[in-house]
């Protein structure tokens, strides 16, 4: 099944989370925070959104950080994905 966001959505897919501190402490499954760090996999074509003309400057294949708890969570063919407002995104990461 394909994902094609709408309008200025982004399609992120979370990156692995660190199992380790700096440190080496070893974290569980309930201390691990939200990744905040994702992938992008789909960007929708931008537009008209709300009277203003978006611009689409994300890609495939941007790293990005988006709000830690931002968008809309979904699961498709066993994969977890967030969708999100390009708007949404805090910063590339290069």
């Amino acid at each position: 099944m394909t994902i094609k966001p709408l309008l200025d959505r982004v399609v992120l897919k979370a990156t692995e989370v660190e199992e380790t501190t700096e440190s080496g402490f070893i974290l569980t499954s309930a201390s691990k925070e939200k990744p905040q760090f994702s992938e992008v996999v789909a960007v929708g074509p931008g537009g008209v959104v709300d009277g203003k003309d978006v611009t689409m400057y994300l890609k495939v294949g941007d790293k990005v950080i988006s709000g830690k708890y931002s968008g809309t969570e979904v699961k498709i063919d066993g994969e977890e994905y967030t969708i999100v407002r390009q708007s949404d995104i805090l910063a590339i990461v290069e």
